[in-house]
């Protein structure tokens, strides 16, 4: 009898992730990362409004080793866009802005850059300089910087466009900053105020407010903590262990790039009310769910405040990822299949991952596909040894080779090794980064989640 017992037993165990139910392959996914320390958060899976998976997985606070809970409160990072631009979308609905109005005329300090408007703005084709890179340069980093003085440095420095407006894509939390204090001119009232009148309040989302946790600090129950990795030993920390002159902290006081704050149901009754009549109509929906083009015709995937894509499999489809002070949020919505996930996280750390493409594998019954690697020889390995560099960014990606591995090193992060695939491809997978290098290894292009990165050497 023991021994049959046994023989089940073990037959359960060697059962493949595919033969599971998709419920619990998808716990297991989560279950089996956040013990190899790749995920840490809360997940929400739903099909024809019903939720087939609300869990939370890791800790609030690595210190206290607390539990993260369904209520637990997550800054949302760059999903935080799409309220912006549903900001932007009531404003025009009430009649006191227009998408194609020039954000000069909201924005004075916006003078040198006279032709950006609104829609450029929210599609990222606007050419705005990047703050983050300026603020690096020209910021006092003892005080925290506003909106107010990111603007006021754009007027004062003329610091040049990174391309004529409309002519091209480029992804700005500059363009996003400068909505936010469109809102707050158009509108008469704060962002924060705004959005929770027009957006938060009305679709019942009580556990949803902007929040600068180290700007303006108010009380919030259950606010987690963002974590990263620490450079010097690989720990895990608090972002606020990391000083005042480390960037997420001296940027606290912006909004509108970042700074919505809200748990994983608030977030997922938000993608609802996207597919209803609650605060937006179908004239709404065409302009925000539109893949947008540039003035020369190339493709952006990108509308007001979501990613747009369509595929034969998952039909039109909407998403945004964030990563910032210690978090990494992502939602995606399959308008066609009525079909959401999402996912907060309240670490970014060297081995955080964004499992995105495993879980639309599971959720459309397909294999986790592993792929075969492949060994370099040495002389391959050192013609892909440099800097690369991304000036838009202001982070440089070093390579180098260590006991026959090829590693990685971002600025200001730990080195981190890389395994080989066919045609130059590398990976490393805690991370979810794929790096693939040119045909003349001049450049490489460094995906993460949904986005890809070219840095030239």
């Amino acid at each position: 009898m023991k021994t049959n017992f046994l023989i089940l037993f073990l037959l359960s165990i060697l059962m493949t992730s595919a033969q599971l139910p998709m419920v619990e392959r998808l716990d297991s996914l989560f279950t089996n990362m956040q013990l190899d320390n790749e995920f840490n958060g809360v997940v929400l899976v739903a099909r024809n409004d019903t939720i087939l998976l609300e869990k939370a997985y890791g800790f609030s606070s690595f210190s206290t080793q607390e539990p993260l809970k369904l209520e637990s409160v997550f800054d949302l990072a760059s999903v935080s866009k799409q309220f912006t631009a549903m900001g932007i979308v009531q404003l025009q609905k009430q009649g006191k802005l227009n998408y194609e109005d020039t954000a000069v005329k909201y924005i004075p300090e916006l003078k040198n850059y006279p032709e950006v408007t609104i829609h450029q703005l929210l599609t990222h084709t606007s050419g705005l300089p990047d703050y983050m890179s300026f603020m690096d340069e020209l910021w006092d980093k003892s005080k925290y910087a506003t909106n107010a003085d990111v603007l006021l440095l754009l007027e004062q420095q003329n610091i040049e466009a990174e391309f004529e407006p409309g002519t091209a894509y480029n992804y700005s939390n500059t363009g996003y900053l400068a909505l936010a204090s469109i809102i707050e001119k158009a509108s008469n009232m704060s962002f924060g105020e705004y959005l929770d009148q027009t957006i938060f309040k009305p679709l019942g989302l009580k556990n949803t407010t902007v929040h600068r946790s180290r700007y303006a600090p108010k009380k919030i129950n259950h606010l987690t903590t963002g974590h990263v990795t620490k450079p010097e030993d690989g720990s895990i920390i608090a972002v606020d262990e990391m000083g005042m002159d480390f960037f997420m902290i001296y940027l606290d006081g912006i909004v509108g790039d970042g700074m919505v704050n809200t748990t994983i149901n608030d977030l997922y009754l938000w993608t609802e009310s996207l597919s209803t009549n609650k605060i937006i109509n179908d004239e709404d929906r065409e302009d925000i769910f539109t893949n947008y083009t540039t003035t020369t015709g190339e493709n952006i995937n990108y509308g007001y405040g979501f990613q747009v894509n369509e595929k034969p499999l998952y039909g039109k489809h909407i998403a945004h990822s964030g990563g910032w002070a210690g978090y990494s949020t992502y939602m995606e919505k399959h308008l066609d299949k009525d079909l959401t996930f999402l996912f907060l996280q309240n670490v970014s750390l060297v081995s955080t991952r964004m499992p995105v493409g495993s879980i639309r594998k599971i959720l459309y019954n397909q294999p986790l596909e592993q792929m075969a690697t492949t060994e370099y020889s040495e002389s391959n390995l050192e013609a892909l040894v440099g800097e690369f560099k991304n000036a838009e960014i202001g982070m440089n990606i070093t390579t180098f080779i260590q006991d026959m591995v090829l590693m990685a090193q971002a600025t200001g992060q730990g080195a981190f090794p890389l395994s080989g695939y066919k045609d130059y491809n590398f990976k490393f997978k805690p991370a979810d980064i794929t790096i693939t290098f040119s045909e003349d290894r001049s450049e490489l292009y460094l995906k993460q989640g949904p986005y890809t990165t070219t840095f030239k050497k």
